[in-house]
């Protein structure tokens, strides 16, 4: 006899049990109201990533970034155009290889990304509402593990 909350091949309950499932579903979860509240900045959260891969070097290459973001370079562009229309990118023509598109975070995206952080603390705040202080120190150690593990930031 098999316990009850073990499940089975083909047991539906197994998959929600399962980090993959529950940090992608909290995942889009989260996603989903970050861009709510970005709309009335006129960004997407691929906007304020490339903004937070900006604001880390001091200057980077289209290219450089698509790839660091695991964009396709057609997306970069796009999105490094409209931020440049909002004035919180510059793009200029790298003196060495003119080929190359540096791209880099301007004043006034810095203050618009920190608009952004304010608004993830935020949200932030009320998704771990329900966590006390430890379970919210061990969340962020472990979250931070898992993103080391996987090579991110």
């Amino acid at each position: 006899m098999s316990d009850v909350n073990e499940a089975g091949p083909g047991d539906a309950t197994g998959l929600t049990s399962t980090v993959v499932f529950r940090l992608g579903t909290l995942g889009t979860v989260v996603t989903d109201r970050f861009a709510r509240e970005l709309e009335g900045l006129g960004l997407k959260p691929k906007h304020v990533g490339l903004m937070a891969a900006l604001s880390h070097a001091a200057v980077a290459s289209q290219q450089e970034l698509a790839a660091r973001m695991n964009v396709a370079p057609s997306l970069m562009v796009s999105l490094a155009d409209h931020l440049e229309g909002l004035g919180a990118v510059r793009r200029v023509r790298d003196p060495q290889d003119r080929r190359r598109q540096v791209l880099t975070l301007t004043a006034q995206g810095r203050g618009l990304l920190d608009r952004c952080t304010s608004m993830a603390r935020a949200l932030d705040e009320e998704i771990v509402a329900g966590l006390t202080a430890k379970q919210r120190k061990a969340l962020d150690e472990a979250l931070r593990v898992m993103a080391n593990h996987a090579g991110l930031p």
